[in-house]
């Protein structure tokens, strides 16, 4: 069983999982800001990859084995990917503070050099 092996009891202990909940709620609001010809663009693009991440870490873990958490794990690592792009996409568009921007930038960053690690110590055990 997955969770014997990690020694959790919730995906809620997972850091991942914690600082990928910051992440959204960072999006959330950056994404206020941005112009309200976005909110079904862009806007709500960054806000369904940005969810995705913590979600997916939920689901995977409540799987209970190990081969669907990397999967689902995989899955938060793309939704990452997609959100990094969205990020350079708002940058230069200038929608958002460029601070703002920077720490998005950086927390997921953060976000995705874990789930990489995860993903790599999983498939090591």
């Amino acid at each position: 069983m997955l969770v014997d092996s990690l020694m959790l009891n919730s995906y809620k202990e997972l850091i991942v999982w914690q600082k990928s909940i910051d992440l959204a709620k960072e999006i959330y609001f950056l994404t206020k800001e941005f112009p309200k010809s976005e909110i079904f663009g862009l806007t709500s693009q960054m806000r369904r990859a940005a969810i995705s991440i913590p979600s997916n870490i939920a689901e995977g873990f409540n799987r209970r084995h190990k081969k669907e958490f990397i999967q689902f794990i995989s899955v938060s690592f793309g939704s990452g990917a997609e959100l990094e792009t969205q990020i350079l996409l708002s940058a230069s568009l200038k929608y958002g503070k460029e601070e703002d921007l920077k720490k998005c930038d950086a927390l997921l960053c953060e976000v995705m050099k874990m789930l990489n690690k995860l993903i790599a110590n999983l498939n090591s055990h």
